[in-house]
């Protein structure tokens, strides 16, 4: 497949900027990858519809932390953007860090945070064009410097997606609501739709739900800049798999149940950790598992996505479970019904193989 081949023209306006008002019910379209049809649904939460007992939703628990800060650069004062990325020690206050504009920040280079300034970073190491090492110089225990770090930052709404700054509210809307394991710099958005009382719905129609914890990063937003996509890297993100994770996974399978996986990160961590008799496998480590049509998925006969922007490696993916022809022409649905709405806060498909 080339790179080409998942351009599409998508109107500005078309890009939601807010969430639904109540998570489960922006828009639903259903794809039935054997027959070819496709449904509209009007609720997301009639996703239940195509469920039953003893099927299993694997979701993506990863919590996401305000990253984005605004700071100033010592002496002249330059506004400087620093987007937290992983904290790479705990005892000496050391972050990975992306700043923007990178070329005015030097090894070094003191900044400041917050109104009162009272955070100061210094910055030790370049790693990259845009990355730097950043030791914080705060005295306090551990904990109290996280909060004062969180408080000054903001949601890290991803640029290419968004054309408005983040609003307080947004930490919350960006939140999938069974969030646990803190260190994701973008939220699984498929999750998104997800509120609590359809978790409790779907407990009660004996429906499953296990989970994975995938540190989603920045490298589902980069642009690709090869058209031979066989050529592209994707940057590597942490994940764990849990023993029990697998045991609801595995009995699905072996029931003929099934599977279900919200967002392209957990078909990532699933394809990741599968083993060579086709079950799923405990896992913490590191995966930059790039999946693209054509592609043979050997656990989720479901998934959920979202409509993505075009050219990207969430589209991607999404292709390679649905069929290319069939999530192009449903694509291409969603384009000409106006009341379809694209991106982070848009609209949901299920995809449904068997």
């Amino acid at each position: 497949m080339k790179l080409s081949q998942f351009k599409f023209k998508l109107p500005e306006e078309r890009i939601a900027q807010h969430p639904a008002p109540f998570r489960d019910e922006c828009r639903l379209m259903v794809l039935h990858t054997k027959s070819g049809i496709i449904e509209h649904r009007e609720h997301f939460y009639d996703i239940l519809d195509y469920f039953d007992e003893k099927d299993v939703f694997v979701f993506n628990d990863t919590k996401v932390f305000p990253a984005r800060l605004e700071g100033n650069k010592e002496k002249t004062g330059a506004k400087i953007e620093v987007f937290l990325l992983r904290e790479l020690n705990a005892d000496l206050r050391l972050w990975d860090v992306l700043v923007e504009p990178a070329r005015k920040i030097r090894i070094g280079n003191k900044l400041y945070f917050g109104e009162d300034e009272s955070m100061v970073a210094e910055v030790i190491d370049n790693t990259t064009s845009r990355g730097r090492t950043l030791r914080f110089l705060y005295d306090g225990p551990h904990e109290e410097f996280k909060e004062a770090l969180y408080a000054l930052g903001e949601a890290p709404l991803p640029r290419q997606v968004f054309s408005r700054p983040a609003t307080p509210e947004d930490m919350e809307d960006f939140q999938c609501v069974f969030a646990r394991h803190e260190g994701a710099v973008t939220a699984p958005t498929a999750g998104l739709h997800f509120s609590k009382q359809l978790l409790k719905r779907m407990e009660i129609k004996g429906i499953n739900m296990a989970f994975v914890t995938m540190h989603c990063g920045l490298g589902n937003f980069r642009d690709i800049d090869v058209e031979d996509l066989s050529k592209h890297k994707m940057e590597s993100e942490e994940l764990h798999v849990s023993a029990e994770a697998c045991r609801m996974v595995n009995a699905a399978k072996d029931e003929g149940h099934r599977i279900c996986a919200v967002g392209t990160t957990v078909q990532r961590t699933l394809e990741t950790a599968i083993g060579a008799d086709m079950r799923l496998k405990e896992f913490d480590g590191w995966t930059n598992k790039f999946i693209y049509p054509p592609y043979d998925f050997g656990l989720a006969t479901a998934m959920v996505a979202n409509f993505y922007l075009p050219l990207s490696t969430l589209l991607m993916l999404t292709c390679a479970f649905g069929g290319y022809d069939l999530v192009m022409a449903a694509y291409k649905e969603a384009l000409r019904d106006s009341r379809y709405r694209f991106g982070t806060y848009g609209d949901a498909m299920l995809i449904l193989t068997d």
